[in-house]
């Protein structure tokens, strides 16, 4: 069994270094094999050269975007890359690459999908969860968006819908890639991980969470999100899967 890091990257040079190190530290301590598929979407800052800098010390697929093409088409293509390396009984982990999420939750998260789970999310709203160094306002936001997507598309198991840290059974990805094509994500913006998850929730599978302390205070850079930009398109989606078939 063997680990897949699927990461978007959008000049990340500050925090890439740090992630990269982490997951070097976190994986010989679990004793996991890994790869790492970093997509490059567009960045203007040192990005590459870091990538091919890590490069030497563990092993690295990189992906480019010549030009930026927004979080939706660059997790997408994460995601196709790593499906394609991947075995099917492999694991592959989507988090976000400015040290806001910890790399130590993964073993809590590969041991669920090892008892069964086929995704699992690293959560803001279980027992034990905190968020540290982000606005009210951006925090009444994300709770109203998780409340929303609970009463209109409640899955058994998921609290979280738009958290990029998570781990996936690898046949999952396959499947979907398999079944959907390109249309598996259609979302420029950061609504693409609910759009994730609502298409998945249809292939009968097994949810789990674990609680997580979202570190935006460790937070590498300024945000990328537009947040009024991705509050009009998550409610656009909600309306669009609401009603498809």
């Amino acid at each position: 069994m063997k680990i897949f890091f699927a990461l978007p990257a959008y000049n990340e040079e500050l925090g890439l270094p740090k992630l990269l190190g982490a997951f070097l530290q976190e994986m010989d301590r679990a004793g996991y094999s890994m790869q790492v598929v970093i997509v490059d979407d567009g960045s203007k800052d040192r990005t590459r050269d870091v990538v091919n800098e890590w490069s030497a010390k563990l092993p690295i697929v990189l992906v480019l975007h010549q030009q930026n093409r927004g979080l939706g088409e660059t997790i997408r293509d994460a995601l196709r890359r790593a499906a394609e390396l991947a075995q099917p009984d492999d694991i592959i982990v989507t988090m976000d690459a400015d040290n806001t999420h910890d790399p130590a939750l993964i073993p809590d998260m590969v041991r669920l999908i090892q008892a069964g789970k086929d995704i699992v999310i690293a959560s803001r709203y279980r027992q034990g969860s905190s968020v540290v160094g982000l606005s009210p306002h951006r925090q009444a936001l994300s709770y109203g968006a998780r409340i929303l997507f609970q009463a209109v598309f409640p899955i058994s198991g998921v609290r979280d819908y738009t958290c990029g840290f998570r781990a996936y059974r690898a046949a999952v990805l396959q499947r979907a890639f398999a079944h959907h094509g390109d249309a598996l994500v259609t979302e420029r913006s950061f609504a693409c991980m609910a759009e994730i998850l609502l298409r998945l929730s249809k292939m009968g599978l097994q949810f789990a969470e674990v609680p997580m302390v979202l570190r935006y205070d460790q937070k590498e850079g300024a945000s990328k999100m537009k947040v009024a930009s991705t509050v009009l398109r998550t409610l656009r989606l909600m309306a669009r899967m609401r009603f498809s078939s």
